[in-house]
């Protein structure tokens, strides 16, 4: 081959390279759909989970506002979490079973997110009145509760109860937060920006945290 035409044409190639490479990418693109994730509403879930006076809605369904108070005694509510992405479960400090393996989950998830000002994290007492603010507040010293990350809270049980069941759909029992109604669940809860429910997780399996950690970052995506 003539010396200089192979000279001519390396422009050429490296031209055509470059075209064939955009080429590739814009169809495995196209070819790709963007995984995006379900927004659950009362209809979307385990009927088993869901209040009955809630099982027909199919739409719009939130997080309702919540008051609570935290490992610091300080009041939390909706706008505490205003634009973020939070996870939320529900947990009691004299728990020996499930409770501290999801503790450490969720921990592993604040370590991931410790840099990261979109995503926090709520936990609720399901026996508040022994978990006082000085009880969670030991509780979140030995676990390595980042506070502005991470919201350890009791309050009302009545209250919190009814969030668990009608704004979290996360345990499967009924009851109505009385002094013989107890909740006990593994659920971990992804709540995005818009409070809406995105995603449901074993939090005591390390596969679904995982799950979670990679569905988080979808959601910021998605947000951005």
């Amino acid at each position: 081959m003539d010396l200089k035409f192979f000279k001519k044409s390396i422009p050429t190639l490296a031209i055509m390279g470059v075209f064939s490479v955009i080429m590739i990418y814009a169809i495995y693109t196209l070819l790709t759909p963007e995984k995006k994730l379900p927004v659950f509403n009362p209809a979307d879930v385990n009927p088993r989970l869901v209040d009955e006076s809630l099982v027909h809605i199919r739409s719009n369904h939130k997080v309702s506002d919540f008051q609570l108070i935290n490992q610091n005694g300080d009041t939390i509510t909706q706008a505490n979490y205003e634009g973020k992405i939070y996870v939320a479960d529900f947990f009691f400090t004299r728990c020996l079973t499930i409770c501290p393996v999801m503790t450490t989950n969720m921990g592993v998830l604040q370590e991931t997110f410790k840099n990261d000002d979109d995503v926090m994290f709520l936990s609720h007492s399901v026996t508040p009145v022994i978990d006082s603010v000085s009880v969670l507040r030991a509780y979140a010293n030995v676990k390595g509760v980042i506070d502005s990350k991470w919201n350890i809270t009791t309050g009302s049980k009545k209250h919190i109860y009814k969030l668990a069941r009608k704004s979290y759909f996360a345990v499967l029992d009924e009851g109505d937060g009385g002094l013989q109604d107890f909740v006990h669940t593994e659920n971990f809860v992804l709540v995005d920006k818009k409070k809406q429910i995105r995603g449901f997780y074993d939090g005591t399996d390390l596969k679904d945290i995982e799950r979670l950690t990679a569905d988080i970052r979808i959601l910021q995506a998605e947000s951005n």
